[in-house]
């Protein structure tokens, strides 16, 4: 059976020692899931479950050791960063035990979820579902893996963004509300867990707008930075 059009091709991301690549399945991302930062987007960090939300995998911008352009999208006045640590599945399932949860990861990457910030405060004023806010295309830019057999499973240290050269988020992976075993256990009871699913795992507080002709650069100890010029 042939297809009618020409197959699209399939995401894949670079691994940092290696000339493999990793084949994207899903992009899942956990909301507010550092307090400083669930503070300043009105929410209660002690009481408030953990709750997901996807990007297309195509929404991926792959960056990789030098600066890239990245593309400020249409319909907006308002393109906010969120830096993330980024975790790989190499394997699947169902309500995954916490406890064994971490034996599911690859590796880990650096990534951001840019949000079309007016778009979604507009969804949210009318209930209506984030796509257009969070699913942009490139608006997730992610670096190379680096898997755990090199980096091991991060559970602390700085995770910070800067805009020309002037940090703008700062925050500790230890101050995660949810660590990365227990959002792997939670999402996986409410979907199965596949191979080649990423899940972007928070952003620390210092959310903020970036312009056209401004460069980020994020950067996670243990795995490096990635620069994007935004244009």
């Amino acid at each position: 059976m042939l297809s009618v059009i020409q197959n699209p091709p399939r995401v894949a991301l670079p691994i940092v020692g290696s000339s493999d690549f990793f084949p994207v399945r899903r992009v899942y991302c956990v909301g507010r899931n550092y307090a400083a930062h669930a503070r300043e987007m009105g929410a209660d960090p002690d009481r408030e479950p953990p709750f997901f939300f996807m990007k297309p995998a195509d929404a991926l911008q792959i960056v990789g050791s030098e600066p890239v352009a990245h593309p400020y999208p249409p319909r907006t006045q308002n393109y906010h960063f969120e830096v993330e640590m980024v975790a790989a599945l190499s394997e699947g399932g169902r309500d995954i035990p916490v406890d064994a949860a971490l034996d599911h990861v690859y590796g880990y990457a650096i990534g951001l979820d840019m949000t079309r910030r007016d778009l979604q405060d507009e969804a949210k004023r009318m209930s209506r579902p984030w796509d257009t806010a969070k699913a942009a295309d490139n608006s997730g830019p992610i670096g190379a893996l680096r898997p755990v057999s090199l980096v091991g499973h991060p559970a602390r240290g700085p995770i910070t963004l800067s805009v020309n050269g002037e940090i703008r988020q700062t925050g500790d992976l230890a101050d995660m509300i949810w660590s990365v075993a227990e959002q792997i256990a939670y999402l996986s009871g409410l979907f199965v867990l596949h191979p080649g699913d990423l899940i972007f795992t928070g952003t620390p507080s210092g959310v903020g707008p970036v312009k056209r002709g401004e460069r980020m650069v994020a950067a996670i100890a243990g795995l490096g930075e990635i620069a994007l010029d935004v244009v």
